[in-house]
C-alpha cells in the first residue's frame, strides 16, 4: 500500500512539474519573443517572484517521491524510478545553474537596460528551459510506466491487482 501511495505522489508531482515547465515552454516562451523587450523583462521578473517557490517545491516533491519509490521497489520499477530521480535532479541542476542566474540578470535588466548581447543570453535561457522541460517530461513518462505497467503484467498473468 505504501508503494502505491508513493507512486501516486511521484506521478502527480512529476506531472505537475512537467506540465508547468511545458506550459512555459509552449506558451510563455514563444510569447516572450513577440512582445516588446521591456514588457518581456518586466513580466519575466515578476513571474519569477511567484514561480521560484512554486517550482522549487514541485521539484523537491518530485525528486523526493521518485527517490522514495526507487528505495521501495525492485527490478524494472526500481530502474525506472531511479532514472526518473536522476532526470528530476537534472531538471533541478539545469534550473539552479542555468536559468536562475539568467533570471537574476533579467531582474536587473527590467529596472535598468538590457546589454547588447541580451538576445544571445535569452536564447541560452530558452535552451535551459527546453532541457529542464524535456527531463521533467521524460521523468513523468517513466513514472507513469511504473504505475501502469505492473497492473497490465498482473492482469496478463491472471493475478488480481493489489
Amino acid at each position: 500500500m505504501r508503494v502505491r501511495a508513493t507512486k501516486g505522489i511521484a506521478v502527480a508531482a512529476t506531472g505537475l512539474l512537467a506540465g508547468a515547465f511545458g506550459y512555459g515552454a509552449v506558451n510563455l516562451g514563444p510569447t516572450f519573443w513577440e512582445v516588446p523587450l521591456d514588457m518581456r523583462l518586466t513580466f519575466h521578473a515578476e513571474l519569477m517572484k511567484m514561480n521560484s517557490p512554486v517550482m522549487l517545491s514541485a521539484m523537491a516533491v518530485a525528486g523526493v517521491s521518485s527517490l522514495a519509490l526507487t528505495l521501495q521497489t525492485r527490478g524494472r520499477e526500481r530502474a525506472l524510478a531511479a532514472a526518473a530521480t536522476l532526470l528530476v535532479g537534472t531538471s533541478f541542476l539545469v534550473t539552479r545553474f542555468g536559468n536562475v542566474p539568467i533570471n537574476a540578470r533579467i531582474k536587473v535588466w527590467a529596472t535598468t537596460s538590457a546589454p547588447a548581447d541580451y538576445a544571445e543570453i535569452l536564447h541560452r535561457w530558452d535552451l535551459f528551459n527546453r532541457t529542464r522541460t524535456s527531463t521533467a517530461l521524460i521523468a513523468f513518462v517513466l513514472l507513469v510506466i511504473t504505475a501502469v505497467a505492473p497492473l497490465q503484467d498482473r492482469r496478463e498473468s491472471g493475478s488480481a491487482p493489489s
